[in-house]
């Protein structure tokens, strides 16, 4: 274990996804969704192979025993890849980030509902304070000014399918917990990509766009960087507690407000920072209470253990 190295690869990786997420923004309005979700899920392919490689789990690591898991989860991702994308098109760089703050909440809803785990008054507390937090997000691109575009191409159609992608992030993550149970890192993040380049790559009856070179070699990064971003996240929780290591996550707030501020010249409205704040403290909640309740378990695993039968 070594919790600072744990939170250098979370930051990294924090900001290896906000910059991913900043090109696609750069690059939205002169490509469709599904050209960049491919590019995005094709090239990401790239290094995590070459990282699969270099641990010598090739091709142990892509062996599945529950394909219709992974096509589950793999629609269900791709479905909110491609909200989220979209969204960037008609949102700021710090909104469309805080609105995905939104998804461990979800989890928490899902995790009862469809897991069956018990949740309690605590957790429920800290996710309806949470979704409070997102309401207050969302004021600003549901005011009048706003509605008056309707659904069609203003900030409220933004808000809209930002919210739309964190909830199918949220869906996906409970498929994720599912297959953990029998499927390696490598095979969850290998086969979701797959399954998302085929489905960005259909999306070619409807027209692409061709790049020239200097914009195919940013399509490329774009891949590149969300493959990285995937082995540090990984990477990370090798190396520190969950607990530690998963409020970085929020890290991603300041790179999405600095990089919306210097590159697009995008600054959030109070609103959403404030909103932001509250999503934040209440995911940061809930994962502090995840973890003292999996301390308590394994205390009490230990308890039942050594007691004579």
């Amino acid at each position: 274990m070594s919790p600072l190295l744990g939170i250098s690869l979370k930051l990294l990786s924090a900001l290896a996804f906000t910059l991913m997420s900043a090109a696609i923004k750069h690059m939205s309005s002169r490509y469709p969704t599904g050209e960049l979700v491919f590019f995005r899920s094709f090239f990401a392919l790239i290094p995590l192979l070459i990282w699969l490689a270099w641990r010598s789990e090739l091709p142990g690591a892509l062996k599945t025993r529950n394909l219709r898991g992974h096509l589950k989860r793999g629609v269900i991702g791709s479905t909110g890849m491609f909200c989220g994308f979209a969204a960037l098109q008609f949102l700021p760089l710090s909104d469309a980030v805080a609105l995905g703050y939104a998804a461990p909440l979800g989890v928490v809803v899902l995790a009862a509902l469809v897991l069956k785990e018990r949740v309690r008054i605590y957790r429920w507390s800290a996710v309806t304070v949470g979704f409070v937090g997102v309401l207050i997000m969302l004021s600003p691109h549901l005011s009048g000014g706003a509605l008056s575009k309707g659904l069609q191409a203003g900030p409220a159609l933004g808000a809209a399918l930002g919210l739309a992608g964190a909830f199918c992030s949220a869906f996906a993550s409970i498929e994720v917990r599912l297959l953990t149970k029998t499927e390696s890192t490598g095979a969850i993040v290998f086969y979701f990509m797959l399954l998302t380049s085929a489905l960005g790559l259909i999306t070619l009856a409807f027209g692409w766009r061709m790049p020239d070179l200097t914009e195919a070699a940013m399509l490329v990064a774009i891949g590149v960087l969300g493959g990285f971003g995937q082995i540090l996240l990984v990477q990370a929780y090798r190396f520190g507690d969950a607990s530690l290591i998963a409020p970085f996550e929020y890290s991603t707030m300041i790179w999405a407000v600095l990089i919306g501020w210097f590159v697009f010249g995008e600054w959030p409205v109070w609103t959403i920072l404030v909103g932001a704040t509250i999503v934040i403290a209440s995911g940061i909640y809930v994962i502090l209470r995840e973890q003292r309740l999996g301390v308590l378990k394994r205390e009490q695993r230990e308890i039942s253990s050594s007691r004579p039968t």
